[in-house]
């Protein structure tokens, strides 16, 4: 019988570490006599482990169990592994981040974030405490995503070096207040900050996403290296060595991405050759084709891993481009975690039907605008098929491509010019948000284009979570 594997996380505060710290934990994962290790959407590190290593674990006195995160605690998430490399904020260095990162003396239990909205490949709003750089030098936005509140910005923008402990504050105090108001007052009073107001709401301009693999060229005389496997099983052997060249070379810092890659910048003009030599004596593959590397899976999940390469194979087969959008597979309802362009999450609902189980397939979600930081997830198709999910893609990719650039109103990209805010009459679902707009109708329900809400019928249900008409609230959807 195949033994069991259980996942055990190895924060890595900000996603970034020393080449030594990464020889540490490979040594760790050599002694526990693991052959690879895994990476995570939090910029983490996993240990694949059978259950009966935990035994092995207290039988070695020189391992430190303590480098394990705890259960409760979450990582540090931040858009460091991007500076140098993609577009940046003009006043943010690394050195901000690392300085900042430091301030850090607590474990935290929530999900935060530390991140510059100019890149691309870190989500701004996947953390509890999203702290978002702003264009006052020093100043971040706060997004607030605290269990069982209202999704909420913080008042005032917060001061770099107050970040750590207002974290902490709201760790702290959340639960004994009712709302952000309280919870500013209460800071604001305990806390000595340096708050700035916020003259003008956070906007963000949607960019494709980027290529982030293989050897490229950083400023005039480095290059960067980003390197990525498909099954995320990351061989020790390679990364031992590799960290030794590393060590020789004088590279100090190794950047781990949300996509279960990882990035070393800094690379000297004179030493590519010698690194070129070592990727192909290990047989290293870079240059993955851009529809391998804009994936979200799950860590160790093989039929999310094999419907991707089923998906990828016939978007191949049909020369299907999908540069700058992002997929993800999830078999958890959980909108306000997703970030990325298009999600594919299983349906599961098994029914009973003469002994028989049937599954119902797949739903098919996208990002309004496609930008994953827009917040909103639409649903497109549900109970697929998985050899149907090919051919749905294709239609969304279509309208990806048609309406990137132009100045279509509602749902589409929009120019970078200055335009009206327009604000229009939905429906929202207060169970999973989803949205009835009469403009869309409902493809799911089969609904036509036009039909008002009132006129929907009284069994009409919401196609995500199926919760009855009388759940949905009256709302407002703006666009520009």
């Amino acid at each position: 019988m195949k033994k069991e594997q259980k996942l055990y996380r190895i924060d890595v505060k900000g996603g970034v570490l020393s080449t030594l710290e990464l020889q540490q934990i490979i040594e760790y994962a050599i002694e526990l006599e693991l052959e690879c290790i895994h990476f995570g959407s939090r910029q983490d590190i996993i240990f694949p482990l059978k259950n009966n290593k935990e035994k092995f674990i207290s039988q070695h006195p020189s391992f430190d169990p303590g480098i394990f995160a705890k259960t409760e605690n979450q990582n540090i998430s931040s858009s460091y592994v991007s500076m140098d490399i993609f577009d940046a904020t003009v006043w943010l260095r690394g050195t901000t981040y690392l300085y900042l990162l430091e301030e850090f003396t607590y474990d935290p239990k929530f999900k935060i974030n530390i991140i510059d909205p100019k890149q691309q490949i870190v989500p701004l709003f996947s953390g509890d405490l999203n702290f978002i750089a702003s264009s006052h030098e020093n100043y971040w936005y706060l997004f607030l995503k605290l269990p069982n509140w209202e999704e909420v910005y913080y008042p005032v923008l917060v001061y770099t070096w107050d970040i750590a402990k207002i974290a902490e504050g709201i760790e702290n105090i959340y639960e004994k207040v009712n709302n952000v108001e309280e919870l500013f007052q209460f800071l604001n009073e305990s806390l000595d900050t340096n708050n700035k107001v916020i003259e003008k709401p956070l906007h963000t301009v949607f960019h494709p996403f980027p290529y982030y693999e293989g050897m490229n060229k950083m400023g005039i005389d480095q290059y960067w290296l980003g390197l990525y496997w498909r099954n995320n099983r990351y061989d020790l052997k390679f990364l031992k060595a590799l960290c030794e060249f590393c060590v020789e070379h004088r590279i100090g810092k190794i950047c781990l991405t949300p996509w279960k890659s990882f990035i070393i910048k800094g690379i000297a003009k004179e030493n590519k050759l010698s690194l070129e030599k070592l990727l192909g004596r290990f047989g290293i593959n870079i240059r993955h084709s851009a529809l391998e590397l804009n994936w979200y899976l799950p860590v160790n999940d093989q039929k999310a891993l094999q419907l991707k390469e089923y998906l990828v194979k016939k978007f191949d087969q049909n020369d299907i481009s999908t540069y700058g959008l992002t997929f993800a597979i999830t078999s958890k309802r959980n909108q306000k975690r997703y970030f990325t362009s298009i999600v594919i999450e299983e349906n599961i609902k098994s029914l009973a039907f003469d002994d028989m189980v049937v599954v119902s397939g797949y739903n098919v979600l996208y990002a309004k605008n496609f930008d994953p930081n827009s917040k909103t997830y639409l649903l497109y198709a549900q109970d697929v098929g998985q050899t149907d999910l090919p051919d749905l893609l294709l239609e969304l990719t279509k309208t990806y491509f048609k309406n990137l650039g132009t100045e279509q109103t509602g749902l589409f990209f929009q120019s970078s010019s200055k335009k009206e805010i327009v604000t229009k009459e939905v429906y929202q679902c207060r169970d999973c948000d989803t949205i009835y707009d009469s403009t869309l109708g409902d493809r799911a329900n089969k609904i036509p284009r036009g039909i008002k809400f009132n006129d929907l019928p009284a069994d009409y249900c919401c196609p995500l979570c199926e919760s009855p008409k009388e759940n949905f609230k009256k709302s407002s959807l703006s666009y520009t």
